[in-house]
């Protein structure tokens, strides 16, 4: 994030404009060089302070999900009589925030809460500087340093929702991979939605389908009618959809081939989201031999005494390598799946695209996986989840 935000955020220019070491990064601002007194009645001039900012628009906004806590980097400050500042003490247990290891959190709530961020970070700066400036005067945090940061966000606007959670840093770990997404269609599209919510580089997709009316009722959000009468292809039609919230989305409005194949090089994963076994067969070939990791779908649904059953599916390919896991992968078009005649599963679409995106963040470390599974199916009529190696 740049300098803009901080220009169109009075309470974030007070704090710079009066020269406090202020840097925005990652929806968190960030003050440097807080002096504060350690437990040897040392002065330090090392701290930091750490805010998540929520944000309205292209602004910060503290009344819109700002909170009290704040997180700061470095010993704990003391008084004079070198015991802990009390009317701070919060939490000891260190996190990770925009990159910087904080040791503490400190909470101190006015009666009628914060007005904005200026306010709250001065009134912090106040409590922890307090003791040092007694024993020196001249112990200041404004050192009137510019620290602005490179705006290198992949999002339009900032995750505010990860920031305030304190998940940002786990986010990092998706924020150097370029993802390939095959087939828009239900599953693929709500695949989509679900990644580009994430910080990674860059999201492909692949369709050489046409986004028609009836693909709107297996595909997140609500299109506009006006663009059916257009006929827009699949791939092209979304990005235009998630270019509002993702900067770095390519669309390729082709059916991946032999010939073309060559475009899955350089991707670190991939989603293959097909119903066709012949194009499934051709996909998979080329990422086994570009040693691209991915995960295959599949929905499978058929009819009886005017009822649907069927399952969902999800096959991960991690190693490279032909498993176990490969005998879940059906290469064969069956005509008579009911799915293929376009029965309208939105709720399986989404189940089916939120396990494959599960699997993938728990494969790269987001989320635990005590027992790591490459198969899993969801039977529909009995309810059950089946995970198998």
């Amino acid at each position: 994030m740049s300098q803009e935000l901080i220009n169109r955020s009075p309470d974030l220019k007070q704090l710079q404009d009066e020269g406090f070491e202020l840097e925005v990064s990652g929806s968190h601002a960030i003050v440097h060089h807080v002096p504060y007194l350690n437990d040897m009645r040392e002065i330090r001039e090392d701290g930091i302070l750490v805010s998540p900012i929520a944000l309205q628009g292209q602004r910060a906004s503290y009344k819109h999900g700002g909170t009290h806590v704040i997180y700061f980097k470095g010993e704990m400050p003391c008084e004079l009589d070198s015991n802990p500042i009390t009317s701070i003490q919060h939490d000891t247990n260190s996190i990770t925030l925009a990159g910087i290891e904080c040791d503490y959190s400190f909470s101190n709530k006015p009666q009628s809460g914060y007005r904005d961020y200026y306010e709250k970070f001065t009134r912090y700066i106040d409590i922890i500087s307090a003791p040092a400036k007694s024993k020196d005067d001249n112990v200041t945090a404004k050192t009137y340093r510019r620290i602005i940061s490179s705006g290198d966000s992949v999002f339009i606007y900032e995750d505010t929702n990860a920031s305030r959670a304190g998940i940002s840093f786990m986010n990092d770990l998706f924020k150097e991979q370029k993802i390939g997404i095959i087939g828009l269609g239900g599953t693929g599209s709500y695949i989509l939605d679900l990644i580009a919510k994430t910080p990674v580089a860059e999201i492909h997709l692949f369709d050489g389908d046409d986004f028609c009316q009836h693909n709107a009722f297996r595909a997140p959000g609500a299109a506009k009618m006006s663009i059916f009468p257009k006929v827009k292809n699949k791939a092209r039609y979304f990005k235009k959809v998630y270019d509002e919230m993702h900067k770095n989305i390519i669309a390729h409005a082709l059916f991946l081939k032999k010939q073309n194949q060559y475009l899955l090089r350089g991707l670190d994963f991939v989603f293959v989201c097909v119903d066709s076994g012949t194009a499934r067969q051709v996909v998979i070939s080329a990422l086994l031999k570009y040693g691209i990791r991915f995960i295959d779908t599949g929905i499978g649904i058929d009819i009886y005494k005017n009822e649907l059953y069927g399952a969902v599916r999800n096959t991960a390919i991690i190693n490279g390598k032909s498993s176990s896991p490969f005998s879940t992968i059906f290469f064969d078009d069956n005509a008579d799946d009911v799915y293929a005649s376009n029965v309208q599963t939105a709720d399986l679409n989404c189940f089916c695209a939120t396990l494959a995106v599960i699997k993938w963040k728990k494969i790269y470390g987001f989320y635990q996986d005590l027992n790591p599974k490459d198969y899993t199916i969801y039977s529909l009529n009995d309810g059950e989840l089946h995970y198998e190696d």
